[in-house]
């Protein structure tokens, strides 16, 4: 196994088992319910988006709670954290390049981007039916930035 390999395992393995920003997020002012029906991964996520002391509006807090597998929770936890601090406009940025990241479209070391550690995800578009569960909670954020309260995968 290469070292990529083994720390994409360890970083998926690590936030699996204890998932950031895990649970309701009681004060939130954006949230969107998430499903995958082939799966059966289902996640909430929650957003408190507030005026920064500058005006602009900023992602305060990102929590999300629900149930899926060991991609799906990563996913959603490494986004939690990348969101915090980041105004509607970059999460939606993120949300663009880490849909592009997970079906190949872009090379994370060839290619400029904003994702930081969450290019840890960029060989899963070699494993067709793991990419919707890493997308589950993108496209729950997604859907609170839109105010949509209901998203899926299909």
């Amino acid at each position: 196994m290469t070292s990529q390999v083994d720390l994409y395992q360890q970083v998926i393995l690590e936030h699996n088992k204890k998932p950031r920003n895990f649970g309701k997020l009681v004060s939130h002012t954006h949230a969107a319910e998430g499903f995958n029906p082939l799966c059966g991964d289902h996640l909430w996520v929650y957003l408190q988006i507030a005026k920064s002391p500058e005006g602009a509006d900023v992602i305060q807090e990102a929590a999300f709670e629900g149930s899926g597998c060991a991609i799906c929770k990563a996913s959603a936890s490494m986004m939690t954290m990348a969101l915090k601090g980041q105004s509607p406009s970059t999460a939606k940025t993120l949300f663009s390049e880490f849909q592009s990241l997970l079906k190949g479209e872009l090379n994370p070391d060839t290619e400029a981007h904003s994702l930081g550690k969450l290019k840890i995800f960029s060989g899963i578009w070699q494993y067709p039916a793991r990419v919707k569960c890493a997308a589950l909670a993108w496209h729950a954020l997604n859907g609170a930035l839109s105010n949509q309260q209901t998203v899926s995968t299909e």
